[in-house]
């Protein structure tokens, strides 16, 4: 029988679900993106441009591969923080970085909703495929925008949300159910990769991410689609 704990959006249960994800994730993503999601999140970068010296935050860091982004430009000087509230990608995530100890990371087990961190500190921050799955995406972009530092900047990488049944929206729909739920399935992570769909039901499109961004306090807004609309890219200033 097929568990269905995914598909509730309580944090315990979303920790849950990334905690037995983790031994599989990378592989599983640069399968299911083909590799791109790696191009994705160093466009991501690009756009936001973490230079030496710098103090970035990476939330919703999983197994760290923003985390080293961000670490290796912001070298020599910066830092990199990585903060996950699922304890088993933040293992592998500090195994990984037991190989590269000369790269600034630090990494705490926290909740991206209120973290704990000292305000208007950081140069800037990144959630890639975080915000999401959080149980508020708002009090996440207020968290953001509470620990960033005035003139910093913050970039979100996750899904678009098509409108529905655009051209956009059915190859959305085709991709998830056709290629990625039955990959998944092969790893034995059904329901883990169907919680995706799931999530994008109550995820706000990307004019209303803009428009969240904006009653939080944070300016410059923008948001762009990449990879033929399937993924978002919000880009703010404080």
């Amino acid at each position: 029988m097929r568990t269905t704990y995914m598909r509730s959006f309580e944090p315990a249960s979303v920790e849950n679900l990334f905690d037995t994800v983790a031994p599989s994730y990378d592989r599983l993503n640069d399968i299911l993106s083909f590799g791109l999601h790696r191009f994705w999140k160093r466009k991501l970068l690009t756009f936001l441009n973490p230079i030496p010296g710098e103090h970035w935050l990476d939330l919703c860091c999983g197994t760290g591969d923003m985390t080293f982004s961000l670490a290796r430009r912001v070298t020599p000087g910066g830092t990199a923080l990585g903060i996950d509230s699922a304890i088993q990608p933040l293992v592998i995530a500090k195994k990984r970085a037991a190989a590269k100890p000369f790269l600034p990371i630090s990494w705490i087990k926290g909740d991206a909703l209120d973290t704990g961190l000292p305000s208007d500190y950081y140069d800037g921050a990144v959630i890639a495929y975080g915000l999401r799955n959080l149980a508020s995406p708002s009090k996440g972009l207020a968290e953001l925008y509470r620990v960033i530092k005035s003139g910093g900047k913050a970039g979100i990488l996750d899904f678009n949300k098509p409108c529905y049944n655009s051209l956009s929206y059915r190859f959305q729909k085709f991709y998830l159910r056709v290629l990625v739920v039955p990959i998944a399935s092969k790893f034995g992570l059904h329901d883990h990769y169907a919680y995706i769909e799931e999530s994008l039901k109550r995820f706000p499109a990307g004019k209303d991410l803009a428009k969240i961004a904006d009653q939080v306090g944070f300016k410059r807004i923008s948001y762009l689609t990449i990879a033929f609309g399937q993924m978002g890219i919000l880009l703010v200033e404080k």
